[in-house]
């Protein structure tokens, strides 16, 4: 018997805030948090801007000695996780079966800061000073392994390495495995921090990123006809998943109910978008949730900001939806958070979740002068009331790779 799924638990971590009511109050405020990046000196980039996380103290959240051995994508999925359980209220040890609980929070890229330091170290001082803990602090799947260690949580443990779909296709997966009896907690979704000297190099290089330097704020502008690129933010996005059957045990709270997940590939390009295949992932979530096209009420848009992927988006969309694609109300929330990259998944689901429980849309920001090309209804500029009752969460990554929830208000 196929377990139903909700979401009991938020954390997240953003350029628009460290705890819950923060970030939330920011998206509703319309508030860019994009500003000039101040981790390294950027006067010979072409883009010196980014959605940095500014004023984070990991020692606010775990050990310092814990924290000197963690990359900061990893610091930033344990304090999530740390408060996403806080939000559900659950404490692995002592509330539930430890190996009935998972961890499934992927990273794109992973600890490129550390190899930065690390090579510098190789260059400068030869390989016996390079750190013992270079590769355990770098590999893509500490940030499951180190929030494991640090909870006790010994159920399924994975990290999906999926360039921006990463964190869609985490919580995505999780849904499955409580859905099919695997475990009864998931603790999901997906952190970056790649806002470092290589990882900004690496995206001016692909011509990918914004280069309006000096309107930052104004900088991410999805399905605006004066868009030049997206920005890069950093962050995670956590979420907890239970079976409602645990969750109703327990007596929590729940935010809204996972019902549909959906995969695709392009077999098209690495960074070029094919809308067919981020259309049939679309497809696949709506019939993996059982419901109509017509039934869904709002999509967060993966929306990134750049020529090619808004309008890639929007006629996927319309190929998916067909005419309900024009009253379907879309939005990007990457206008105000930046391009998580692997963590935007995390942070949009996390997003959605709170757009259901409080009935509002949030809006694309920076939208001036819609492009006529992308011709949807993208929520202009201000918050939307709406009685949301099923929205769905798309995430397309280099190589091709589509992820799509469907999530829905909590109804016994």
């Amino acid at each position: 018997m196929k377990q139903r799924v909700v979401i009991t638990g938020l954390g997240v971590m953003s350029a628009l805030g460290r705890d819950l009511d923060t970030f939330w109050s920011s998206l509703m405020e319309g508030r860019s948090g994009v500003s000039p990046i101040e981790a390294f000196d950027v006067s010979e980039y072409p883009t010196r801007i980014a959605a940095e996380v500014k004023d984070f103290k990991p020692e606010d959240y775990f050990d310092k000695k814990e924290a000197r051995r963690m990359d900061r994508f990893v610091q930033f999925a344990v304090a999530s996780t740390l408060m996403a359980l806080k939000d559900a209220g659950l404490n692995v040890k002592e509330d539930t079966d430890p190996e009935r609980v998972g961890v499934y929070v992927g990273s794109g890229i992973g600890g490129l800061s550390t190899w930065e330091e690390q090579h510098k170290i190789l260059l400068e001082k030869g390989p016996k000073r390079v750190s013992p803990f270079f590769i355990p602090m770098m590999i893509a799947n500490m940030a499951s392994g180190q929030i494991s260690m640090l909870t006790g949580a010994k159920g399924p443990n994975s990290t999906a390495v999926t360039a921006c779909a990463t964190g869609t296709h985490s919580i995505g997966d999780a849904f499955k495995t409580i859905m099919h009896g695997d475990a009864d907690v998931m603790i999901c979704g997906g952190a970056e921090a790649t806002i470092s000297p290589t990882g900004v190099a690496g995206f001016c290089a692909l011509r990918a990123m914004s280069t309006r330097n000096d309107e930052p704020e104004k900088a991410s502008r999805p399905f605006d006809t004066d868009r030049d690129g997206f920005v890069m933010g950093e962050g995670a996005g956590v979420l907890i998943l239970e079976s409602l059957e645990h969750a109703r045990n327990r007596g929590a709270k729940i935010y809204g109910e996972v019902i549909g997940y959906g995969m695709s590939g392009d077999a098209h390009h690495m960074t070029d978008p094919d809308p067919d295949g981020a259309a049939r992932c679309m497809v696949k979530a709506i019939k993996d949730a059982g419901i109509a096209f017509e039934d869904i009420d709002y999509i967060n848009a993966h929306g990134t900001s750049t020529p090619i992927g808004d309008k890639s988006e929007t006629t996927a969309i319309k190929k998916a939806f067909g005419d309900h694609a024009y009253k379907v109300a879309v939005s990007s929330t990457k206008s105000m958070t930046g391009h998580l990259l692997g963590a935007a998944g995390g942070v949009e689901a996390l997003i959605c979740a709170l757009a259901l429980k409080n009935g509002i849309i949030p809006p694309t920001i920076n939208l001036d002068n819609q492009d006529p090309e992308c011709d949807l209804d993208y929520v202009p500029n201000t918050p939307r009331q709406a009685d949301l009752r099923i929205v769905m969460s798309n995430s397309f990554g280099f190589g091709g790779h589509n992820a799509t929830l469907v999530l829905k208000k909590f109804e016994e």
